[in-house]
């Protein structure tokens, strides 16, 4: 009894130190605390360290695929707001009181797309945007 006492108190102080921690990546933080809770929990099926070492095991690489996964999601979220902040163009409006007005053109193939849907064959001038966007 006293020794699952001294295991159950192992995993709990492992799984404070894996939380608190932390590393820079999803599959590193998911990796230490697969390994935490694989080791506890192969120690209490195993009741033996050979348990929690196999645990720890089988944890920490089912936690380090899970985190991979992750990171690499991020990563081609990343990409593609990239991308896309690329392919914006600002086109600079002067109207007849001095003031100016932005006017965001997205990049569609060779053409552009205006903030309301109109599509242009070649990147607008200001004199063809001035009549839908500015005074």
């Amino acid at each position: 009894m006293r020794q699952f006492v001294t295991l159950g108190l192992a995993v709990v102080v492992a799984c404070g130190i894996a939380l608190t921690a932390g590393c820079e990546s999803d599959a590193g933080n998911t990796a230490l605390l697969g390994t935490a809770i694989g080791a506890g929990v192969g120690a209490l099926a195993g009741g033996d360290t050979e348990g929690a070492l196999i645990g720890g095991a089988v944890g920490g690489a089912v936690g380090y695929g899970v985190g991979n996964e992750s990171d690499k999601k991020k990563t081609r979220q990343e990409i593609a707001a990239v991308r896309a902040e690329q392919d914006i163009v600002t086109v600079w409006i002067t109207n007849s009181n001095g003031s100016q007005v932005a006017v965001k053109l997205r990049k569609d193939g060779p053409g552009y797309i205006g903030p309301r849907g109109e599509r242009y064959p070649t990147l607008p001038t200001e004199a063809q945007l001035k009549p839908v966007y500015g005074f």
